[in-house]
């Protein structure tokens, strides 16, 4: 029988986050839970430890913190647990001019998206190569392969996500541990409405399963594939495609009619 593996998933509570704990509860795998809101994972815990017989453990942090990272890993030591596969899903968006939009609310966008997402990656990533098997999953977004004006702090924060576990997949080559990136084009969440995104031309485009996506993006991670984009139209892909391509004033415009208001 094969072992069961304990994925730490961040994000948990909702959306992506919660797709990928049901997932992988399914396939008998043990859990750990990472988000703020405390009472929906406590009550995603009972529902999947009772219908599916694992493990689940529940830490409730606020990764915009610059503790909570780091005291996430050390709980883990603490409670005795291997991870097997970390899947860091968490993330905050943000509508607006960066000329609007707060120093507080960037700041927190770029501490979860970006720095929590690199320090639990650095945190974990030396004994998955130590012990020569792991699977590491970064969710970013199609946001990443553009610039976006109105969203401009969170595209650039995606960007990065990509680049960094593009690069982390090549420096994980024959270790036996890899780093998928997810890109997901437009789901319907809940990160739309705490990314203050109504009434936007992207937030009518939010149409494709979160549960379909993170199916894909889970299968991705457990074959060790570098990349996937999920959740995209076939037009939606074509442009993505085309992008590269065409004159920076058109794609740059493009974008910002979808994020404006």
């Amino acid at each position: 029988m094969e072992e069961k593996k304990t994925a730490l998933i961040t994000g948990a509570s909702s959306g992506l986050g919660e797709e990928f704990a049901r997932l992988h509860a399914a396939g008998g795998g043990d859990l750990i839970l990472v988000a703020r809101r405390e009472e929906r994972l406590l009550a995603l815990k009972e529902e999947l430890e009772l219908r599916h017989g694992i493990r689940v453990y529940v830490l409730a942090k606020d990764l915009a913190q610059p503790s909570a990272p780091k005291e996430v890993f050390d709980e883990v030591q603490r409670l005795g647990l291997s991870v097997d596969y970390l899947i860091n899903n968490a993330g905050l968006g943000g509508q607006g001019t960066l000329a609007e939009r707060s120093l507080e609310a960037d700041s927190q966008l770029l501490a979860v998206d970006l720095l929590a997402l690199t320090a639990l990656t650095k945190l974990f990533l030396p004994t998955f190569v130590q012990r020569g098997s792991g699977r590491i999953l970064l969710v970013s977004s199609i946001a990443s392969l553009v610039p976006g004006p109105y969203q401009a702090t969170y595209f650039a924060a995606k960007a990065y996500v990509t680049s960094l576990s593009l690069a982390l997949g090549e420096e994980l080559r024959g270790t036996g541990v890899t780093a998928t990136v997810l890109l997901p084009g437009g789901m319907k969440t809940g990160f739309e409405a705490a990314a203050k995104l109504e009434g936007t031309g992207l937030a009518r485009q939010l149409t494709h399963s979160a549960r379909r996506v993170a199916g894909r993006g889970y299968l991705a991670m457990l074959r060790g594939r570098r990349s996937l984009i999920a959740g995209v139209a076939p037009l939606e892909r074509l442009l993505l495609a085309l992008a590269p391509l065409a004159p920076k004033a058109f794609v740059l415009s493009y974008v910002a009619r979808l994020n404006r208001r």
